[in-house]
């Protein structure tokens, strides 16, 4: 089988050329695709645990860590503890942070409205209902190897 006959050869090729875009896109702004993507997923006005970032993006504890350290040198964000649990600490927006979510926000719906002119409503829903059901599948396939695993 070719790498073009596969299933994950699309997707890490279209992935890889929408970050490509986003972090074209950032590079305008000073700012890179990760970056965006913390600051659209920190809440604005509640702030947002740096625990629960990771999770929200998929990313690794350490590369979280070194990118929000970045972005603190940069003050796009400020660190503050929790006021009922001194363990957590809460990431905020500052007003420069604002309004680099605003260009990162921009870009996300540009790039949406570009796909939304260009594949119809059925095949762009016929694209989520197969990437949900794909991301099932993941959590099966890494269910049974992390059950094989404990069994070995």
């Amino acid at each position: 089988m070719r790498p073009e006959e596969t299933v994950d050869f699309h997707i890490k090729f279209t992935w890889q050329g929408i970050a490509r875009w986003y972090n074209d896109v950032a590079a305008q702004y000073d700012s890179t695709m990760a970056t965006g993507y913390v600051l659209l997923n920190i809440d604005q006005q509640q702030g947002t645990p740096s625990t629960s970032l990771g999770p929200k993006m998929g990313m690794e504890p350490t590369s979280l860590s070194r990118l929000l350290k970045v972005m603190e040198d940069r003050g796009f964000i400020r660190r503050e503890p929790h006021p009922e649990d001194g363990r957590v600490v809460l990431i905020f927006l500052t007003p420069l942070g604002l309004e680099k979510r605003e260009h990162a926000k921009d870009a996300v719906l540009r790039f949406n409205n570009a796909v939304q002119e260009k594949v119809s409503k059925t095949d762009l829903n016929g694209f989520f209902r197969t990437m949900n059901k794909i991301n099932i599948l993941i959590e099966q396939l890494n269910e049974e190897l992390h059950h094989e695993e404990n069994h070995s």
